[in-house]
């Protein structure tokens, strides 16, 4: 149809989903790594937040936070967005930027004050992210500083405060 765009529908993940989020995630990525990661976080995680794009009944994205620590400040609320699917039919239509919109803000309802993110240094920062490096905090892998980036979801909420994070165990298994 003319002038008719794709509709998605960004929901929260439900056991349902669980084999077509597995399949999605192996897809996007092209190994089994994060689609196995996603199984540990539903485990490990809490909270946790996964929530997944919905195109005519089928899994076009998928994307997960779950909380991660800083250390010296263990009263911060703060998520770790990891890891983001598309299938790979609909990449660059809209779909990560709807499933990281809606992220963020279920995370800000939920009272987190910032999010932190390993990616794309393009990609992220159109969502408000930037180096985590200008708060003076690290990741607590080696990763490039351009790459590990943040987003304070209440303005101030990271002043004064400084460290390394630190992901669940679920990350350095996969």
């Amino acid at each position: 149809m003319i002038g008719v765009r794709n509709v998605f529908v960004i929901r929260a993940e439900e056991e349902r989903d669980w084999l077509a989020v597995h399949a999605l995630n192996a897809s996007a990525f092209g190994r089994a790594d994060e689609a196995d990661l996603v199984e540990l976080l539903r485990q490990q995680a809490h909270p946790y937040i996964s929530l997944v794009a919905e195109q005519d009944g089928s899994l076009v994205g998928h994307i997960v936070f779950s909380s991660v620590a800083l250390s010296g400040h263990p009263e911060l609320k703060i998520m770790g967005l990891a890891p983001m699917a598309v299938s790979p039919q609909r990449q660059r239509q809209g779909v990560g930027t709807m499933l990281v919109r809606a992220g963020l803000e279920q995370c800000k309802r939920l009272g987190f004050g910032a999010v932190v993110v390993l990616g794309h240094p393009q990609y992220y920062p159109r969502f408000g992210f930037s180096p985590s490096s200008q708060f003076g905090i690290r990741c607590e892998y080696e990763v490039p500083d351009d790459a590990f980036m943040i987003v304070e979801l209440q303005p101030g909420y990271l002043r004064c405060a400084s460290g390394t994070v630190s992901y669940l165990r679920a990350f350095t298994r996969c």
